[in-house]
């Protein structure tokens, strides 16, 4: 295809990856299939905003003049549909009788006078069905869902109609996310030492102060959307405008996340979008009476592997219901953008399962017009990016949206206008298992350095990735965390500060922080971490289930460890919060200006540029270099910012930092203007940077 024949709409995408061109239509007729949506959403309900804020009109809504309630539900298979509760006793008989009207479109509707309905009362919709069977399902906009007492024996979720008198407010104002993304991965209810569930209020006293310590500014929630299973992580949502009651009341959050912006931290979701559970009585399963209501019916509405429920994003009342629950909670609890949960399986109608899910790299995985992506599911996405990126807009400020994709579809993180699907970043999902293939098999010393540095760096230029060495995926049972791979049992003997550094422990907390910088530095523009791992966390999660007794042994934090001043744990903290702060002063996550300029594999020394700061690893397990040769290509005298074997990050001490300066000699090394030299420890990593730029 000549370049004059490029539709315009995708000449974006084609002017920053050429290898597109043979592509241009079919992206042009994806990014077609978003647009027509948007101009039939600017036609019927005034424009994709407007549609989004159907949240305030579905559900239940309480008028703030009257303290009326309307009650809305699109069920089109029932035929007629009742509101019981607490509040009527269950009745549908007499002055308890409170029916639903009907109108064309299969949407029932119902208002109440003020005080009909009291705050936190039990309620449901009754759905009468064709063939006459009444049915009892929680209200699918429910804001609030609860587990029922233990003494009842019921299983399934309750809903709550929540109206209470005093509303939290927000105090504070949103924090724009800036240029560099160090993302703190957490789960509300494993936050705590103790062997419970922790909560909202929890989390805002005693972990947020940490996450800002550190120096992260982003925080990640985990588990938000309301889940009947515990144990699913929160990946089978079964109520989607509802949070997770486990951890506390909506006021809870709203607060949690007002004290977060307070912090200057950015809150994300991690939106489960992707499938929601199967459960009926507490769900959205066969919700009508029919599989196909917000599903495919048949094989294509069940994911093969997640034993869950597949939306069919090509519905109109479908796409009102998964946009409005984005805006609901933008505007009603200011999460600060998304994290969107699955989106492999959303992409292809394989859902990135069995062979299909052995992506090569070839582009006609992707984009050929006979290939398996799902278009629907694609165009929503499309219509998500659109949304988030509009309300921003109105809002005077950024919001995030992230992709947890492995298949590596090209122009996921493409802008919209320019042909994309409109992601911000992508998680790099290839370097946690880079990392864990390394430990599980290979030999320090035959860590193969120019494959280390090409699966960090290996992501498409113009699309921002998520590095990162490990997530919540690595700690879960059957899986070990780095620190788990790298020191094993030891770890619960021989981090005491007064017994001995073994060999395996010295190894660990070496190989800890080697790791974690090289990822940070290389493995994308944005970087994420999940709870605990900051300081080795010594053990996998495992949430309470059959298996283990209903224990939640494992589905803790144990933050106080890196407090107990007599344990090692506090070295790999203090390590990391230094490495998210130097990160804070220099920006390298999201400067482009990277330069390697030698990858020694005998020495097994690396050495780039990025950011004004010159990085030297030394991934020797046993030889140090005195004089060590370094090229770097601005002149001038260099001091140590950021040294692993500092003692007070549990080295050796090896460099003195306060006594060591770097003078640059004027001849051209390893194709840099200048050189220097300098003494690198074995297992070291130092980060230095022109003395005339260290306050």
């Amino acid at each position: 295809m000549s370049t004059s024949n490029i539709p315009p709409s995708v000449k974006g995408a084609i002017d920053a990856d050429p290898w597109l061109t043979p592509f241009a239509n079919e992206l042009a007729k994806r990014r077609q299939l978003a647009d027509d949506w948007l101009q039939k959403f600017e036609q019927t309900e005034g424009g994709l905003v407007k549609f989004a804020d159907s949240y305030k009109d579905y559900g239940f809504q309480v008028d703030s003049k009257t303290g009326n309630v309307n009650y809305k539900e699109w069920a089109p298979n029932a035929k007629e549909a009742f509101l019981v509760g607490d509040f009527n006793n269950w009745s549908t008989e007499g002055s308890n009788r409170y029916q639903l009207t009907k109108d064309e479109y299969g949407v029932f509707n119902i208002t109440l006078p003020k005080g009909t309905i009291p705050h936190d009362s039990r309620i449901k919709i009754l759905l009468v069905l064709p063939s006459g069977e009444w049915i009892y399902r929680l209200p699918a906009w429910i804001t609030r869902a609860t587990q029922p007492p233990k003494e009842s024996k019921e299983v399934a979720f309750e809903a709550r109609f929540w109206n209470p008198e005093h509303k939290y407010e927000f105090k504070n104002k949103r924090p724009i996310p800036g240029e560099s993304l160090r993302i703190y991965e957490a789960h509300i209810g494993i936050s705590t030492p103790e062997p419970k569930i922790g909560s909202y209020k929890e989390f805002t006293q005693n972990i947020l102060p940490k996450i800002k310590e550190l120096g992260y500014n982003t925080v990640q929630l985990m588990a938000i959307m309301e889940h009947a299973y515990y144990a699913s992580f929160g990946y089978q949502v079964t109520n989607f405008f509802a949070i997770s009651s486990r951890f506390g009341t909506p006021e809870d959050l709203k607060e949690l996340i007002d004290t977060a912006h307070g912090l200057g931290i950015v809150v994300l979701l991690d939106v489960v979008h992707s499938h929601a559970s199967k459960n009926v009585d507490d769900g959205l399963n066969n919700f009508d009476g029919t599989e196909y209501q917000y599903f495919h019916s048949g094989g294509k509405g069940s994911h093969p592997l997640w034993d869950s429920r597949l939306f069919n994003y090509g519905k109109y009342e479908v796409l009102r219901f998964l946009l409005s629950n984005l805006k609901f909670y933008l505007d009603v609890y200011k999460f600060d953008g998304f994290r969107f949960d699955g989106v492999t399986s959303m992409l292809y109608l394989h859902h990135g399962v069995g062979a299909g899910g052995a992506f090569s790299g070839d582009y006609n995985e992707y984009l050929h017009e006979n290939s398996a992506v799902d278009y629907e599911a694609i165009t929503y996405l499309m219509l998500a990016n659109d949304l988030i990126n509009l309300v921003a807009k109105e809002e005077g400020t950024n919001f995030i949206s992230i992709a947890e994709d492995v298949s590596g579809m090209p122009t996921l993180g493409t802008p919209r206008s320019a042909g994309g699907v409109g992601f911000d970043y992508r998680l790099a999902m290839a370097l946690p298992d880079m990392w864990i293939k390394i430990l599980k098999e290979q030999k320090d010393e035959d860590w193969d350095i120019n494959k280390i540095v090409h699966t960090l760096t290996n992501r498409r230029y113009t699309e921002k990735a998520i590095g990162y060495c490990e997530s919540h995926d690595q700690a879960l049972v059957g899986d070990k965390t780095l620190a788990f791979w790298l020191m094993d049992a030891e770890m619960y003997t021989n981090m005491s500060t007064l017994s001995p550094l073994t060999p395996v422990i010295d190894r660990g907390l070496s190989l800890h922080k080697i790791i974690r910088l090289l990822t940070h530095s290389l493995g994308g523009e944005g970087y994420l971490n999940f709870e605990g791992n900051e300081f080795g966390h010594p053990e996998w999660l495992d949430f309470p289930n059959a298996n283990n007794g209903d224990s939640y042994h494992y589905a803790r934090r144990q933050f106080n460890l890196p407090g107990d001043d007599l344990l090692r744990y506090k070295f790999l903290y203090k390590f990391d919060a230094a490495m998210q702060h130097l990160e804070s002063k220099y920006g390298w996550l999201h400067k482009k200006d990277t330069y390697i300029s030698l990858k020694n594999e005998s020495d097994q020394v690396l050495v780039y540029e990025k950011a004004g700061l010159l990085f030297i690893f030394n991934l020797n397990p046993t030889q140090s270099f005195t004089d060590y040769r370094v090229g770097v290509e601005t002149g001038g005298v260099y001091r140590i910012v950021l040294n692993s074997d500092d003692s007070q990050y549990g080295g050796h001490g090896r460099v003195d930092n306060e006594a060591s300066r770097f003078f640059t000699t004027d001849l051209a090394w390893n194709n840099r203007k200048n050189f220097l030299q300098v003494y690198i420890p074995s297992r070291t990593v130092l980060v230095l940077g022109l003395e005339n730029t260290i306050n």
